[in-house]
């Protein structure tokens, strides 16, 4: 990263600061590893707002919308606006490897800050240019899901990139740690955003939006009337801020050694390596990443069809046990469980899911990654059936169902949400790793639009004299029982990877193939 022209050289050398470059480049220098791993973080925090900051707005958007006159904006259609950036991120994770292959991992991050930056101002403003500001109509309604599909694509991009980055600048014994703190950093921005939303929020009132003889209605549109027309638009743009920044950070990074390497740019790989673990292990390393990269790339399926399924699986799974259907109706969620302050206990949520999301960062070298993915899906098991037997019994306190929520949030975040990304960026061999992990990390965010976009009506399911209680019991019965199929299929076919290197995971899957 660092280069320096002859005039250069001679100040450094013949000064005190020469002894410290040395140094460190013999040495290895830690905060040079972590200053470019925390600009990746930071595009970790950054899907976290992106993906969270719908939780506070959609209720104003919702009623924004129910007064366009030509058409009818049902419980689908905002099932689907509110979910319609994971369409981008589908898009986004699709191609991420192949724009990771072809430009490298650093030039696509920067791809994802530009994006990230241009959606914000997009969804405060979608009127921009075509339409009159505050007029909601279907036209409207598309332009601003476009917006929101192109911050998604810098999700997904983001998504499968900052972990790779992160997975490969790292060395081996710390990085599931540093793997983790990507996840922390998405967790945190959620939490920034809840509490963003609070504060822009403030004393105004949020609408409340119940269907009357089968139609959605604004009850007391005049008292939220500043949320419906001004809220949501400020809490979509508040993202700019921390994307511009990322954008213009990533500028400033190295690109990964081990894509060097596969670019048969050694000398420069070698450099990044010598910054990051000191010249005599840089030298070894740099081997053995050439040692398993002959070709730049190899067919997807030349370790076998098993590593891929593994890693869709993963997938699957930490999207299939329904977290994402809390986190973006949160509000929603607490309001219908009684709760007087919605928003607080969103806050609430936000702060319990950081400090789990800590336990995993601090024990997952120690603990190993399969062991946690097993107790957190029993735990999320155990917090879903919790919700589902408090619908089912009459009466029941509503804390109870918050604590079961808050049981079920939190087994997730020490568990799925950050072992799931350390798995996926660890297990692939280096030359199928961008394709096998676009093709994971898509399969993600498919099913993530699956259950967000699903949540919503099935939790408004009314049967009988259970009236809508029947949803929310089906949903997170349905939850709690993927969870135990989640944990099962950790126990029997993930392999561990604790303190392998990437390398040794390639000749791990040549054995195994």
């Amino acid at each position: 990263m660092l280069s320096f022209s002859y005039t250069e050289t001679l100040l450094v050398h013949s000064s005190p600061l020469s002894f410290y470059i040395m140094n460190h480049t013999e040495k290895g220098s830690k905060i040079y590893l972590f200053s470019i791993v925390l600009v990746a973080v930071l595009g970790g925090l950054l899907f976290g707002y992106d993906t969270a900051v719908i939780s506070g707005a959609e209720k104003g958007l919702q009623a924004f919308f129910l007064r366009a006159t030509d058409f009818v904006y049902t419980d689908g259609m905002h099932g689907i606006t509110s979910s319609s950036a994971l369409i981008g991120c589908i898009i986004g994770s699709a191609i991420s490897g192949l724009l990771a292959s072809k430009y490298g991992r650093k030039k696509t991050l920067f791809i994802a800050g530009v994006l990230f930056f241009l959606s914000a101002l997009g969804s405060y403003y979608p009127e921009f240019l075509l339409f009159d500001y505050g007029k909601p109509s279907f036209s409207l309604l598309i332009a601003f899901n476009f917006y929101r599909i192109l911050g998604g694509i810098g999700v997904g991009l983001a998504s499968a990139i900052c972990p790779m980055y992160i997975a490969e600048v790292a060395p081996s014994n710390i990085r599931g740690t540093l793997v983790s703190w990507n996840q922390f950093a998405i967790i945190f921005g959620q939490l920034v955003v809840y509490f963003v939303n609070f504060l822009i929020l403030g004393s105004h009132i949020n609408p409340v939006i119940k269907a009357i003889e089968g139609i959605n209605q604004v009850i007391n549109p005049e008292v939220s009337g500043w949320a419906t027309e001004t809220g949501w638009r400020l809490m979509f743009v508040s993202e700019a801020w921390p994307a511009g920044l990322f954008t213009i950070l990533v500028m400033f990074i190295p690109e990964t050694p081990r894509y060097l390497a596969l670019c048969k740019r050694d000398e420069k790989a070698l450099q990044v390596l010598s910054h990051i673990n000191g010249t005599a292990k840089a030298k070894s390393i740099l081997a053995d990443i050439k040692a398993t990269a002959e070709e730049k790339t190899e067919k997807l399926f030349t370790y076998g069809w098993f590593i891929i399924f593994i890693g869709i699986m993963l997938s699957v799974f930490q999207q299939a046990v329904g977290i994402n259907a809390v986190l973006y109706f949160a509000p929603r969620i607490f309001e219908s469980m009684g709760m007087d302050s919605p928003m607080m206990q969103t806050v609430f949520m936000g702060i319990v899911n950081l400090l789990f999301t800590l336990f995993a960062v601090f024990t997952v070298e120690k603990l190993g990654r399969k062991p946690l993915l097993i107790c957190g899906s029993i735990g999320m098991a155990l917090g879903a059936f919790g919700v589902t037997l408090c619908n089912a019994v009459p009466d029941m306190p509503p804390f109870l169902s918050v604590c079961s929520i808050m049981v079920y949030s939190a087994s997730f975040m020490f568990s799925w949400g950050p072992i799931c990304w350390v798995l996926i960026a660890e297990i692939f061999p280096n030359t199928i790793r961008g394709a096998a992990v676009a093709i994971a990390v898509a399969f993600q965010w498919i099913f993530n639009f699956i259950v967000s976009s699903t949540f919503l009506p099935l939790y408004n399911i009314s049967a009988g004299d259970m009236g809508e209680k029947f949803g929310h019991m089906f949903v997170y019965g349905l939850y709690g029982i993927i969870c135990v199929i989640a944990a099962l299929f950790v126990w029997k076919l993930v392999p561990e990877t604790k303190g392998k290197t990437l390398e040794d995971m390639t000749n791990f899957w040549k054995k195994h193939r």
